[in-house]
């Protein structure tokens, strides 16, 4: 069987990019794209930022302590969505197999291409090129066999760059990661890792299959294909939308039943506008609640029904509160709400909450 050729493209620091382009005023600056408040969360740094130790998903405060100097910008998501598009114009000149993992990054399967090309490489230079030629951004690009190694290839070379991993030499490339690069990786499982001895892709490669599934369940037999280049994921060019929710962090951590109440109210009215404006049909809700200490928790609860209407869906957020634990000893900074399809092989009864325990760190979204 022949081989794949899988590209990853990868936006350089593409939020803060985007405004440094803009705005010749913020060229060459150490700039952060987010909100500016005690809760704010840098959304994207300018790599002069990151020199600093400034980096996504880092609070805005902390931010500010690393780099004094550093300029915050209000995020224009219109902006980003127009010039995400744009992007995919460009790559859907070389193909309809384009897998978009978010608004700055893609994978792209170009085993056949419109432009009859033989190496996926010279692909990827011609979309880096029209990118910074009609766009004026950067991109880097991550070629090989599958969308694994693509995606930490496009990694190796930032910014502006680009790797291939051959598969001749896939299993040497492997083997020299650290265990934090892998696709899959985050923190928390990496100190699990570093626990039973696994700091490198060799380390990882010593592992039984079913050594790593006692460790890490199902991600476990993901570790060891990978550990061995092998993913036969395949690009996914169509998704079918698994949730709608929205959640909101606060200002000041809130713990007095009133104001917790008025909240989950407000939550409710949000989640039912885009469920109308989603046209999405789910039966399990979910409420997220993220303690002052950053612990997080999820309650769930499913209906027979579609949850569509205030009146169905506010009952059942109470319900699902009522079984959280908040007090002045565990205030609050986040509250969430999701509504969700069942799983189709399963049955529901409404009146058996479940616990989920969730572990959100380096996965595509």
């Amino acid at each position: 069987m022949s081989l794949r050729k899988i590209i990853h493209i990868d936006m350089d620091a593409f939020f803060a990019s985007v405004e440094q382009r803009d705005n010749a005023a913020l060229r060459g600056q150490p700039i952060a794209v987010g909100y500016d408040g005690p809760r704010g969360v840098v959304s994207t740094a300018s790599y002069e930022a990151r020199r600093y130790g400034v980096h996504s998903a880092m609070s805005m405060a902390r931010a500010k302590r690393l780099c004094p100097e550093l300029i915050i910008v209000p995020g224009r998501y219109h902006v980003y969505k127009e010039v995400s598009a744009a992007i995919h114009r460009i790559m859907s000149d070389y193909t309809d197999l384009i897998e978009p993992l978010s608004l700055d990054e893609a994978f792209l399967d170009v085993t056949t291409n419109k432009i009859g090309a033989d190496m996926a490489v010279d692909i990827a230079r011609q979309i880096k090129q029209r990118i910074h030629q009609e766009l004026h951004l950067t991109a880097s690009a991550g070629i090989s066999y599958n969308k694994f190694l693509a995606k930490i290839a496009s990694d190796y070379r930032k910014p502006d760059g680009i790797c291939t991993i051959h598969p001749d030499r896939a299993l040497d490339f492997i083997g020299q990661l650290r265990i934090e690069q892998f696709w899959g990786v985050g923190e928390k499982t990496a100190q699990r890792m570093h626990r039973i001895g696994i700091f490198t892709g060799a380390d990882l490669r010593q592992c039984s299959r079913q050594h790593l599934i006692e460790h890490f369940g199902k991600m476990g037999s993901v570790f060891y294909d990978f550990a061995r280049g092998i993913d036969h994921r395949p690009v996914i060019t169509d998704y079918e939308r698994k949730s709608v929710g929205c959640e909101h962090t606060f200002l000041e951590d809130i713990y007095r039943p009133a104001a917790v109440t008025i909240e989950l109210y407000h939550t409710v009215l949000e989640l039912v506008g885009r469920i109308e404006r989603a046209d999405f049909d789910g039966q399990t809700l979910t409420l997220k609640v993220k303690f002052a200490d950053f612990r997080q928790i999820t309650r769930s609860q499913s209906h027979r029904k579609p949850l569509r209407r205030k009146d169905d869906i506010l009952p059942m957020a109470k319900a699902l509160l009522r079984q959280v634990d908040i007090s002045e000893a565990h205030p609050i900074r986040l509250l969430g709400l999701s509504v969700s399809h069942p799983p189709a092989a399963e049955s529901f009864s409404s009146a058996q909450p479940v616990e989920l325990e969730l572990e959100f760190e380096d996965w595509p979204e």
